[in-house]
């Protein structure tokens, strides 16, 4: 029975990670072992399957309508010229490429993810690299590692409020401050890596023209660094302030200290290499935008669409007043699908990423180029692209919903996530305090989502913290670190960053470059998990 439980995982990593499929045919083929296993072996019934189908289905329309927003954002940026503007201010503090992946990747990725999550980080972020020369492929790698530190306190806190709500329902809500304490003492040792380990990325895995070990080692004084401020005002702001603004304020902080340092050199190799990864093609696409822009547009008018993304995630997920309009008014979410309660499918689109998104494309308009007649044919343009992204979702959605339904069958089992982990916790209980991770992470990878993974095995990692004498909240912190590893590896998320650039057929190359530093990230906090145990 455990291997029909893993076939939700097992076979897209065989499909995309081995075999090289495209996630389309990959992810199609899954979803229907997946039922059909579901249906013959755990009992679930034909309803429940179908109404899954209509789950993931629903499910599939707010993450289109993130991406038209995030698209459109774009798209309209490169036609005013804003993008080279932006490309020249990131120039001017620094020619070398691996500063500016930590800037854009690591440290706005990390303040978009703060006030937004659920995926948008990359999306937003992929784009920016690869304007500034980085290869598509690369531009997603790297987009999609970035999302994984900030992403235990995205999106304000919810992996923490919502994510750990089960669980608090049994151990009381002192466990969110405690278990968030806990999160940013553990990433003092894993998430210190990050930057270190995106350079490395850079300069080694994804460089296939010149693989030159000092472009990586002259730049690791500068990379601990950035880590361990980041970090260390993680650690700082979680005690002081509260975990819900955690990654809204320390990519800030750092921002701000990392601009002011790259004025004097601070910690960086006296000569730096300026573009080494740029290709040909990127250069072209450069030249072809540039006779698009806007003659001396000021770096504020290019960069205040994204202020005002910033600014209005922040009004409407902070102000308890606007959040509740927002979400309730047009709500076209779909509740008890088929009768049945426990299958639900949430869509306020006013409170969606892709309306705040498409507000700010209509505002560079207005304020870059003063006219919106470029609006409609760029947004035809935009949605006929989403629509080649949109099969794939579905059907992923459709094999994730499947699996965590699975709970509702004929045959008296566990849901597939839960029997899952109540097998390795029957076998692995005396480790588990290193296994924690990774389970977060597995959950992430199936779910989509640092939140869902949290809600679906928090109260299960608890259960297995209290029977094993394990610290309850260092396994779930454990838990929701890895669940944020897990976006990198998260099929959907590959699937929605690659058809922002075009890479159509690509998800399964892309899985294989993130896959090493997810598991290396959860392999961190497994280690700091344990001298943690040790030192408290």
């Amino acid at each position: 029975m455990i291997l029909i439980a893993l076939l939700a995982v097992l076979i897209p990593l065989f499909l995309l990670g081995i075999l090289n499929m495209s996630a389309r045919s990959g992810m199609t083929i899954s979803a229907i072992i997946v039922a059909l296993t579901g249906y013959f072996f755990w009992k679930i019934p034909i309803n429940v399957i179908f109404a899954s189908i209509l789950q993931g289905m629903h499910k599939t329309l707010p993450i289109l309508w993130i991406l038209f927003g995030a698209l459109m954002l774009l798209n309209v940026l490169r036609k005013t010229g804003a993008i080279d503007s932006i490309n020249a201010g990131f120039k001017s503090l620094s020619l070398d490429m691996r500063i500016q992946g930590i800037l854009v990747a690591y440290l706005f990725g990390a303040l978009i993810e703060g006030v937004s999550g659920f995926g948008t980080p990359a999306m937003v972020t992929a784009p920016l690299l690869i304007a500034l020369g980085f290869t598509p492929l690369s531009a997603v790698v790297l987009a999609l590692v970035a999302n994984s530190t900030p992403a235990a306190f995205g999106a304000v806190g919810t992996p923490i409020t919502v994510g750990l709500s089960n669980a608090a329902q049994e151990q009381g809500n002192h466990i969110f401050s405690q278990v968030s304490s806990t999160i940013t003492s553990l990433d003092l040792l894993g998430g210190a890596f990050m930057p270190t380990i995106l350079v490395l990325l850079m300069t080694i895995m994804l460089n296939k023209n010149k693989k030159n070990q000092r472009d990586w080692l002259e730049m690791i004084p500068w990379t601990l660094f950035i880590g361990v401020c980041y970090s260390s005002f993680a650690w700082l702001y979680s005690r002081v302030i509260g975990y819900e603004f955690v990654s809204i304020i320390t990519p800030l902080t750092l921002l701000a200290l990392t601009i002011v340092l790259l004025r004097f050199n601070f910690l960086l190799p006296k000569s730096t290499n300026q573009n080494p990864w740029r290709k040909l093609e990127a250069k072209k696409q450069e030249v072809q935008l540039q006779t698009l822009k806007v003659e001396n547009m000021s770096l504020i008018k290019a960069w205040l669409p994204y202020g005002i993304v910033v600014l209005l995630l922040l009004i409407s997920r902070t102000i308890p007043v606007v959040k509740t309009f927002l979400n309730n008014t047009i709500n076209l979410s779909w509740n008890s699908i088929l009768g049945f309660k426990e299958i639900n499918s949430e869509w306020a689109i006013l409170y969606s990423p892709g309306l705040i998104l498409t507000i700010a494309s209509l505002i560079a308009l207005a304020v870059q180029v003063k006219s919106l007649k470029l609006f409609t044919p760029i947004a035809k343009d935009v949605f006929s692209t989403i629509m080649r992204t949109g099969l794939t979702l579905v059907v992923t959605l459709i094999m994730v919903q499947i699996f965590s339904n699975s709970g509702m069958n004929n045959g008296n089992h566990l849901s597939m996530p839960s029997y899952t982990a109540e097998v390795l916790s029957r076998y692995l209980s005396g480790v588990w305090i290193f296994i924690a991770p990774f389970i977060g992470e597995l959950g992430s990878f199936i779910t989509g989502s640092t939140t869902v993974s949290n809600l679906t095995f928090a109260s299960i990692q608890a259960d297995i913290a209290y029977d094993s004498g394990l610290p309850i909240n260092a396994v779930l912190a454990g838990q929701v670190i890895g669940a944020a590893a897990g976006n990198m590896i998260c099929v959907f998320n590959i699937v929605a960053v690659s058809g922002i650039v075009g890479l159509f057929g690509k998800e399964g190359e892309i899985l294989r470059k993130t896959i090493v530093p997810a598991l290396l990230y959860a392999s961190l906090i497994a280690i700091s998990t344990s001298l943690y145990l040790v030192l408290t």
